[in-house]
């Protein structure tokens, strides 16, 4: 063993107390001792920053620490203050502290105390600190979050690219960039920005074989379905991301009145309140964290034991990097996320303001993220793809670990259908993207394909046998397997792969799965899968109740689902309410609805229970933070006043489909709303007598299913706004 390697494990075990390294950090140690610059990929949790903080502690002069956030500095600084004697071992320079404070770090680097400074990328700017430090001996500088460089990233900062120039006026230094989640794009682009493109580098594995993956369907049910969740990890420490600050409160809110020890995170609070809820989780003074993104970066905690998405995220990185945060020391790690294509449809109406190479990338982002939540293959295997990394489904570490894996759909000989879009690809010249090469299968005519005369080809519409989801799947599995690969510097063009020529001239078995279905319903989502969500209503029960309903519905005169919506009968097989108090707590049934066709349900049920001795989650009743009970007095209160829609939406902040849903919630839980003052400026007695009918006749109270009855004779909001006079007079 070399003098080198004795010293850095002394100086390993001196300074942080651990006996051996993990995984790459003493290859990527021993670079940097050398003066090479290395460039180091790393997932969360696999121990990158003590990578450049040893060598730091070991090296003459101080090392330069670039980072992109305040919390990630202090909590490292205060980290590296906590190992040694001298408090100005390690510093911070950036926009948050005053004159003395600089005075000092200046103080504490001249006289060579300071072995890490950290500072964020606009500090590194300002010609008075660059002036300084072209003064002092500086061992390295070492570029944390590295991503941050690439527009391909998910955190791009503008600020990150020119830190090569920043850097060569204070010295001639090796440099070190370290990211946790890379694709080859970025990795690419990192090296170029950084001029370091002959860097040593080192790539961990981004296999974390302790994290169990699950994606779920987004229903109105969500906030049941997460307390479950949290309460069948009783005490055991969890994050909640929401995208917006609005949701993190309202989550937070929920989850406190229903007895989770839960604090809210996001930039919108003070620092002080930040600070103070951030420690609170490390302290173990309360049990979850319902944050934005804005929460997690740097934060050291090992035993998080689940991250829940409640909505998903703009990219795979980010999702990785945000799941990264669980079992960080090896044990339980549970990744939930919930999934409804409406909230991607939301983040890409917020990128169509952006210019059109941000769209194109936020877009290509987006839709490896749709992949991932739709696919019913491997999502170990989907994700690490992704990343650039193979993995073997029988042999893998962790390969049983996610829903897909535990509730495997049925695999299906395709065969045929993988040569032919293999020829497809090639047929039409290798430009197309994923959804363009499914619309020439499937036969559907859009600009860009009648552009490219594609549409006269005898090959279009080849394959109409099978769905456009079925192709999408497909081209999922097909990429995954090496056939075609996607050509990112054209956001997202399939090109096919030496390997998918092969098979075009001899193809071989090819067993594919298609993918979850998410189906949009009339006011919901729902998806045809049913993965095990911590609890399933009971099926028998059901046709029970749907029978009660229809005949309940038969002697008032009225159609079944006036009576109760499927949702609600649902939420009944769920949580067996036996009593009033206990019906007016299921989804969608208010006091007024109960009152008025409950009993024969709660009867029927408590004839089930007994008989069937069933245990009932009699503890479970999710309690509302009253915020909705307020908003129902004022819509009621303001429409009895025959106050414009438009209005009521406005003086509370809604768009109108907001209040539209906001009404429909209300006049379905069974309270009468009158908002004949409104439908009359819209529609005549005949009109409004036709649509009525309509509705009384009708099995289904889908919007859609009216649409397509009247045939574009009334609009959408028309409808809706009939229909929620229509059950406000016959249901309630």
């Amino acid at each position: 063993m070399s003098n080198t390697e004795i010293d850095l494990h002394e100086a390993l075990k001196k300074n942080f107390g651990f006996n051996k390294f993990k995984g790459l950090q003493e290859d990527v140690i021993k670079s940097i001792m050398k003066g090479n610059d290395t460039f180091v990929v790393m997932p969360t949790g696999g121990g990158k920053s003590l990578c450049y903080q040893l060598p730091a502690l070991i090296k003459e002069g101080t090392a330069i620490v670039v980072s992109p956030l305040i919390a990630l500095m202090k909590n490292q600084v205060d980290a590296i203050r906590g190992i040694s004697s001298e408090y100005g071992i390690a510093h911070v320079l950036n926009s948050s502290l005053n004159k003395t404070e600089v005075t000092q770090v200046k103080n504490d680097i001249e006289s060579g105390i300071t072995k890490l400074l950290y500072v964020a990328p606009e500090s590194l700017i300002k010609e008075e600190y660059i002036e300084f430090l072209q003064k002092q001996t500086i061992s390295f500088v070492a570029i944390d979050e590295a991503h941050c460089i690439s527009e391909w990233g998910h955190d791009f900062r503008p600020e990150y690219r020119n830190l090569r120039a920043i850097i060569e006026k204070i010295d001639k230094v090796p440099i070190i960039g370290l990211t946790a989640t890379a694709t080859e794009k970025v990795e690419e682009d990192i090296l170029k920005t950084l001029g370091m493109s002959d860097a040593t580098t080192f790539k961990a594995s981004f296999n974390r074989p302790n994290l169990f993956y699950d994606v779920r369907p987004k229903t109105k049910n969500i906030n049941s379905d997460i307390i479950r969740f949290i309460r069948q990890h009783t005490g055991k420490s969890g994050i909640i991301y929401c995208l917006s600050r609005k949701k993190v409160e309202e989550i937070a809110q929920v989850l406190q009145v229903n007895g989770v020890k839960a604090v809210p995170y996001h930039a919108g609070l003070d620092s002080k309140t930040r600070s103070k809820h951030q420690d609170m989780f490390l302290m173990e003074d309360i049990d979850v964290v319902v944050a934005t993104i804005a929460f997690g970066m740097g934060i050291d905690k090992p035993d998080v034991r689940f991250v829940i998405h409640h909505d998903m995220p703009k990219s795979l990185e980010s999702y990785y990097q945000e799941t990264g945060r669980a079992g960080r020391d090896g044990g339980e790690g549970y990744c939930l996320a919930y999934y409804a294509y409406k909230d991607i449809e939301k983040l890409e109406k917020f990128l169509s303001g952006k210019p059109i190479a941000e769209q194109e990338i936020g877009n290509a982002l987006l839709q490896e993220v749709v992949g991932y939540a739709e696919t019913s293959m491997s999502r170990r295997q989907y994700l690490l793809h992704y990343f650039g990394e193979e993995f073997d489904v029988l042999t893998g570490l962790g390969a049983d670990m996610d829903d897909n894996m535990r509730n495997p759909k049925k695999k299906h000989e395709a065969t045929n259908e993988l040569k032919i879009l293999l020829e497809v690809v090639l047929k039409t010249n290798q430009k197309y993207k994923s959804k363009e090469l499914v619309n020439t299968l499937i036969g559907k005519i859009n600009a860009l394909l009648k552009s490219h005369k594609t549409d006269n080809q005898p090959f279009f519409g080849c394959g109409k046998n099978q769905t456009d989801k079925y192709w999408m799947a497909l081209i999922r599995q097909a990429l995954v397997a090496g056939y075609i690969k996607k050509e990112i510097e054209q956001y997202g063009v399939i090109k096919i792969t030496t390997k998918g020529i092969d098979y075009i001239g001899e193809p071989t078995s090819f067993m594919m799965t298609e993918d979850h279905i998410y189906e949009e319903g009339d006011d919901s989502t729902i998806i045809s899968n049913t993965s095990n969500s911590g609890g399933s209503a009971d099926e028998v029960l059901i046709k029970l109740l749907k029978d009660l309903q229809k005949s309940v519905a038969k002697k008032n005169g009225v159609p079944p689902y006036a009576v109760f919506q499927e949702t609600s009968l649902e939420d009944m097989a769920l949580k067996y309410p036996i009593t009033m108090d206990e019906l007016t707590n299921i989804y969608g049934v208010g006091e007024g609805k109960a009152k008025k066709f409950g009993k024969p349900f709660i009867e029927l049920i408590a004839k089930y229970v007994e008989e069937n001795d069933v245990l009932r989650p009699d503890d479970f009743i999710v309690k509302s933070t009253g915020v909705n009970s307020s908003l129902k007095l004022y819509i009621i209160q303001n429409t009895d006043r025959k106050i414009p829609l438009q209005d009521i939406a406005k003086s509370k902040g809604l768009t109108f489909e907001d209040l539209i849903e906001e009404m429909q919630r209300i006049v379905y839980s069974g309270t009468k709303i009158n908002i004949d003052y409104c439908i009359n400026e819209l529609l005549d007695e005949d009109q409004q007598e036709e649509i009525f009918n309509y509705f009384m006749e009708s099995e289904s109270d889908k919007i859609q299913d009216a649409m397509d009855e009247f045939d574009g004779e009334y609009d959408y909001e028309e409808l809706r706004l009939m229909r929620i006079k229509f059950i406000s007079q016959v249901a309630n």
